[in-house]
């Protein structure tokens, strides 16, 4: 199987179409009259036809040529309209950013980054894909996304993991709740509290079941919700309790609706980084993005840079 046209000949053949001229054609492309010529005997010889007849001095297209004809355009239509599209992405402001983000960082996270972010890149294009732990990897893998907000994991090979900021977890309980008011949990009461769960077999819940697991306390777990707001609500009713990271009921927690109480004397931390394709070069925009919460994150969530 024979490869593509060449481009240069394709232009040359367009040109020759439209002034009929080898001595036209070759002005145009500042080449002489002989390498149109010898570039025209190539093509053909290339397609293996007859493209063109002289007839006098004027240059006509045989049925042959006239098929390329059609095919020639369109082609270098194509080339012409994606080194524009190349050229615009190489100026300023413009880009691609495509993430994948648990749907609570897009809420509390997301919205004051991207607003920043498209100070910088005003006609950036942003792709936004809710995607728990689990996703992630094969997001990335299939070219889904380019960045991924994730909680640090066993590491792996194929992925770079880029520390944002770290969180610590906490009970959220009613402000009527006993624990509230003793600004503590016992570890005898744990065993018997209602807990509301929001994701079971996250990374998340396995952090906590192996933190309670050093106490031998078994978690009791008899509501599950995957809604955030609607987890807060349960806690607000005195409905149960549940184990967050405080920036996730903020506002909750500054109207007083909803209490904040240590685990415990141990604290439970996690990271949260952007987990990119380690293969891959990543662009400005999303190194402008790794920027900006890097400089965000930590305040925003109420939490720490990591070390």
């Amino acid at each position: 199987m024979k490869g593509p046209l060449d481009s240069r000949q394709l232009q040359a053949f367009l040109i020759l179409a439209r002034t009929g001229s080898f001595t036209q054609t070759a002005r145009e492309m500042f080449l002489t009259q002989s390498a149109v010529s010898h570039s025209m005997r190539a093509l053909e010889n290339d397609v293996g036809c007859r493209l063109l007849d002289r007839v006098g001095k004027k240059v006509i297209l045989t049925q042959a040529g006239e098929h390329l004809l059609q095919h020639a355009e369109k082609v270098l239509k194509e080339m012409e309209v994606a080194r524009t599209g190349l050229e615009q992405m190489a100026r300023w402001g413009r880009g691609r950013l495509r993430l994948a983000a648990p749907a609570t960082l897009c809420v509390r996270l997301l919205p004051p980054i991207l607003n920043a972010f498209k100070q910088s890149f005003p006609q950036s294009l942003i792709a936004i894909e809710p995607g728990d732990a689990a996703d992630v990897p094969d997001l990335l893998e299939r070219g889904r996304v380019d960045l991924a907000l994730a909680l640090e994991s066993k590491p792996d090979e194929r992925f770079d993991f880029l520390p944002l900021f770290v969180d610590e977890l906490v009970f959220i309980v009613a402000p009527q709740h006993p624990w509230a008011k003793a600004g503590s949990a016992p570890r005898a009461d744990v065993p018997r509290e209602t807990l509301i769960n929001y994701t079971p077999g996250s990374q998340t819940n396995r952090l906590i079941e192996a933190y309670f697991r050093e106490d031998d306390v078994v978690l009791n777990t008899p509501i599950q919700l995957g809604s955030m707001e609607g987890i807060r609500e349960l806690v607000k009713l005195n409905l149960g309790v549940a184990i967050v990271a405080p920036w996730v009921a903020v506002d909750e927690i500054a109207r007083g609706t909803i209490v904040t109480v240590p685990l415990g004397r141990r604290k439970l931390r996690r990271t949260w980084g952007v987990l990119t394709w380690r293969a891959r070069r990543r662009s400005l925009a999303e190194e402008t993005f790794i920027r900006l919460a890097r400089e965000v994150g930590p305040a925003l969530m109420g939490s720490a840079a990591p070390k």
